[in-house]
């Protein structure tokens, strides 16, 4: 039932309904980002500069700090080798700049849940990361305990496999399960579908999927399984999911001028690793400083 459903909705959405889209105007997309309408224009867009963004954390930049762009920023680390002194830096940084979260691997969750609390920067982490090839029960249990030590936002990893071989309710169930457990701590779940591995159907599939199953984002990449986020791939989820959830481009978001191209497509977050170098930051001094306050915990 659920797969008929789906491939259902994947085909209205492939093809024009009577009438024709909102976006278009004899034929073509009006705002020149609709893949569905104008992939050519997507692909320009992309060898223009705005293909994929990646950052690399505490990076300085002259010029002003860009509040506005800093609250859409997840601000992550979430390399297997970061050691507990980085993870504080990187709280010191999302609390001097304003980013919109923290996004760190569960063992640290804990201890930015302490450095950040009396401050709006939300804890972020993801589960069944990066493959999201582990059990829906080890995934809702993962959850659970992230939100028990102060998660405030969950990035689940969709099971790829599972939607390459059409098995779209147990995507659904997956899903579902880790979002019913933020839903009790009034968490927020972003599904990430990583895009790199799927082709533009299946990235409807995915979409579609999340949004049935009540997930609150759907979010491009790991950042491990290669590619990263276009422009190209937040158009179509936002195409997809519409206004009812938020799209999260990740994956390789390195410049301000990136950034921004990310969310003229679509997007309401980007995650990146040098958030400070996006919103054009300075001021290592008072970083230092930070630094050295939340040390003392």
């Amino acid at each position: 039932m659920v797969s008929k459903e789906i491939e259902r909705l994947v085909q209205s959405i492939l093809n024009d309904p009577p009438g024709g889209h909102p976006c278009c105007k004899d034929g073509t997309c009006s705002d020149g980002l609709c893949v569905i309408h104008n992939k050519e224009g997507v692909r320009s867009i992309v060898h223009n500069g705005a293909a994929r963004v990646t950052a690399g954390m505490g990076i300085e930049a002259a010029g002003g700090i860009e509040t506005d762009l800093a609250g859409l920023i997840d601000h992550t680390l979430l390399k297997p080798d970061a050691t507990k002194e980085q993870i504080t830096k990187l709280c010191a940084e999302a609390k001097k700049y304003n980013f919109a979260s923290v996004c760190i691997n569960p063992c640290y969750v804990s201890l930015c849940a302490k450095l950040l609390r009396d401050t709006p920067v939300k804890v972020c982490t993801v589960i069944g990361f990066p493959l999201g090839a582990t059990s829906t029960a080890a995934k809702a249990f993962e959850g659970e305990q992230a939100l028990r030590d102060g998660a405030n936002e969950l990035d689940m990893v969709m099971n790829v496999g599972m939607l390459k071989s059409a098995e779209y309710e147990y995507i659904e169930n997956d899903i579902f399960a880790v979002v019913t457990t933020s839903r009790r701590y009034t968490a927020l779940t972003k599904v990430i579908l990583e895009t790199s591995l799927l082709t533009d159907e299946e990235k409807i599939k995915a979409c579609l999927l999340a949004k049935r199953a009540g997930a609150d984002f759907v979010k491009t990449s790991t950042g491990f399984a290669g590619g990263g986020a276009t422009v190209g791939d937040i158009a179509l989820m936002r195409h997809v999911v519409g206004s009812a959830m938020g799209v999260k481009a990740s994956g390789g978001v390195r410049t301000r001028e990136e950034a921004l191209a990310l969310v003229a497509s679509g997007a309401d977050r980007i995650g990146a690793s040098a958030s400070v170098k996006i919103v054009g930051g300075n001021g290592e001094a008072r970083a230092a400083s930070s630094l050295k306050a939340m040390q003392s915990y």
